[in-house]
């Protein structure tokens, strides 16, 4: 089975990510990180940059597990994104950040974990930032 990790570089990602560490490790499962973002015009603030593609790798291949992280920016919306990777792998359970919103911000921007939990066929366990 795979722990599935969507991770932003914020600080709801970072939690998502250690969360997910965190349950991989204990399960002794593989463990998934995934940003994507459907790329285009100007710049996507949902895909991480090199330098820190390059400090999650290093922390992942520093576990005791099987891990990886995988970016796409191919025109596709990052829940498609994820939505796709959950029915290839078996993932037994997705990992994602929450971040603080005003009531007035639920309203008119939408959420996008709202629509992961709606979309996806697996668990999803949900992270607020401390």
């Amino acid at each position: 089975m795979t722990i599935l990790v969507a991770y932003v570089a914020r600080p709801e990602g970072q939690a998502a990510l250690d969360k997910a560490i965190e349950i991989a490790t204990r399960r002794n499962e593989r463990l998934v990180v995934v940003n994507a973002g459907p790329g285009g015009r100007g710049e996507d603030p949902s895909i991480v940059n090199g330098y820190e593609v390059e400090r999650v790798e290093e922390r992942l291949a520093a576990l005791p597990i099987q891990a990886e992280f995988k970016q796409f920016v191919r025109g596709k919306s990052a829940i498609d994104e994820i939505d796709e990777m959950v029915a290839q792998l078996q993932v037994s359970v997705l990992v994602i950040g929450l971040r603080k919103r005003s009531a007035v911000g639920k309203l008119l921007l939408g959420s996008m974990a709202q629509e992961i939990l709606m979309t996806v066929d697996c668990p999803v366990l949900a992270v607020k930032a401390s």
